[in-house]
């Protein structure tokens, strides 16, 4: 599998209302004992990590997350923007995966997710005076 595709199971798992798809899309690619952070949450294996995403689709129903750049990797390490798609077609702000990979780059070992967008230097030296 490509690591395009790998990455869009990953987001295909979060986009999914049924459990069961979920499941299906996430363990093949997800591997034994990876986690998952983001500022909300962290999720030690696969089960946390479905009980997550379960409890945010819970909340917004429908809800499906978007990839919204190509995949970038060295290193094992791949990063991807994506954004957070309501039912009704609104988003939030778009957010940015690090994502840590198993030596053949076939499953993730680890996520750390980012919300929203950086703020740059400049912002912040505006801010400040």
């Amino acid at each position: 599998m490509s690591l395009p595709l790998l990455v869009d199971r990953y987001c295909a798992a979060w986009s999914r209302e049924d459990a069961q798809q979920r499941r299906e899309l996430l363990l093949p690619i997800w591997g034994d004992g990876a986690t998952y952070t983001d500022p909300t949450v962290h999720a030690a294996g696969a089960e946390e990590l479905l009980a997550h995403i379960a409890s945010i689709q819970t909340r917004h129903p429908g809800a499906r997350i978007v990839r919204t750049s190509d995949v970038d990797v060295h290193h094992g390490v791949a990063r991807f923007a994506w954004k957070f798609v309501m039912l009704d077609g609104s988003s939030l702000p778009e957010g940015l995966d690090i994502a840590f990979l198993d030596p053949n780059q076939k499953r993730v070992t680890r996520v750390i997710g980012f919300f929203g967008p950086l703020t740059s230097q400049d912002a912040l030296m505006r801010k400040d005076a």
